[in-house]
């Protein structure tokens, strides 16, 4: 019985979430837009994303169930973290929570080294996109925060770069948006038998 691939699945909820925030952080969209980014996160970029991840870890990618699932979770805590529990919390203790996610996206990108070139555009972009968000909160510089807004939405592009290519190379069965892969899916390379 042949799987669904649920890299699609999880690339779109993580691109269309973090494009809708990044739009806010940049000024693109007025803060009165977050409860729209809220929904969407605890939609398509929490509960998608995290469903993604189970898929993966059926499939056997310990990647993929990583960071699907990691993200979802990410999702979920910045929208009840904005809805239930922000109110008298510093900019630096945000600060600290998204250098704790840029520190752990960082690992996530050593570990993209062996994957896809399209895959290691994303992590690169989205660590250094959680950095400048966090040294924005810590040191109070809000051109940094902005900086972090445009990096988001170079990572968002990225990953629905991503998402489209694996729809759309699996529909025609061949590679229609190359993603510069050792592998032709969001898979672990390929170990030799031992």
């Amino acid at each position: 019985m042949k799987l669904a691939n649920p890299a699609p699945l999880g690339l779109f909820g993580f691109a269309l979430t973090t494009w809708l925030l990044s739009m806010v952080n940049t000024g693109l969209l007025p803060a009165t837009s977050v409860p729209l980014v809220l929904a969407m996160a605890f939609a398509f970029g929490g509960t998608a994303q995290f469903c993604a991840g189970l898929m993966e870890m059926a499939k056997g990618n310990s990647f993929g169930f990583t960071a699907f699932c990691s993200y979802g979770a990410f999702w979920w805590s910045f929208a009840l973290f904005i809805k239930f529990f922000a109110a008298g919390v510093t900019g630096p203790a945000v600060g600290w929570y998204l250098l704790c996610w840029g520190a752990f996206t960082l690992a996530m990108w050593i570990g993209t080294f062996a994957l896809n070139r399209a895959l290691f555009l994303i992590f690169l972009a989205l660590w250094l996109t959680f950095f400048a968000l966090g040294l924005s909160n810590v040191l109070g510089i809000p051109a940094l925060g902005t900086l972090g807004g445009y990096g988001g939405l170079v990572t968002a592009a990225l990953a629905f770069y991503l998402g489209a290519a694996e729809i759309i190379n699996e529909a025609h069965d061949k590679t229609v948006l190359p993603i510069g892969s050792r592998e032709a899916r969001f898979l672990p390379a390929a170990h030799p038998a031992e």
